[in-house]
């Protein structure tokens, strides 16, 4: 009897001792549900780029990301940087997995693979011919597509204690699937969100 309550005893001061570690422990590493918008995207591109992250484990993460040009020409003043070519996409939805390195939970450095569904237009060289089957000229059109890529990012997640992080990375893609399209897609990140 006296060897059944000792083991009682050892087992609820175990359990008083983890749950007062949970209780000690920062929101940041107890909490799995982060909200995120790139504000680079809306000043320079009018752009609205809003993302939703879920941690899985303290290592990886699986997150969905929403992007929409309001306005198809943001470079009107002809200046050094064409701001225009840089997003060829209009709209797009696109699912990530991060895996972080170290210890921590879901911050820090990290790998991601991604997947890509976008619509919008890219300028393509068409070139015209004659009856006959004869070069006559090579113009630049504007074609529609829609086409799903999928690609790679390495980046940083660093998380304040009250939840706040920022998000850096850079991602870069294939196009699987439309000639019209553009065969590579880079995907510059830079979000500013809330763990929650």
């Amino acid at each position: 009897m006296k060897q059944t309550l000792i083991a009682i005893i050892i087992l609820f001061s175990f359990k008083f001792s983890f749950a007062q570690d949970q209780s000690d422990l920062p929101p940041r590493d107890i909490n799995k549900n982060e909200i995120s918008i790139n504000p680079i995207n809306i000043i320079a591109f009018g752009a609205i780029d809003i993302g939703y992250e879920r941690i899985l484990t303290n290592n990886t993460t699986l997150g969905f990301d929403f992007f929409y040009r309001f306005s198809d020409n943001v470079d009107s003043d002809n200046d050094i940087i064409d701001r225009d070519g840089i997003f060829d996409k209009e709209i797009a939805f696109t699912t990530r997995f991060k895996y972080f390195f170290g210890s921590r939970v879901a911050r820090g450095f990290y790998v991601e693979t991604f997947g890509m569904l976008s619509s919008g237009d890219h300028d393509n060289y068409i070139d015209f011919f004659d009856d006959q089957g004869i070069f006559i000229s090579s113009r630049k059109v504007s074609e529609d597509y829609t086409d799903f890529a999928l690609g790679f990012s390495v980046g940083g997640k660093f998380v304040a204690k009250n939840g706040f992080f920022i998000d850096i990375g850079f991602g870069i893609g294939r196009n699987l699937f439309n000639e019209k399209s553009p065969q590579i897609i880079v995907r510059p990140n830079l979000y500013l969100g809330y763990r929650f």
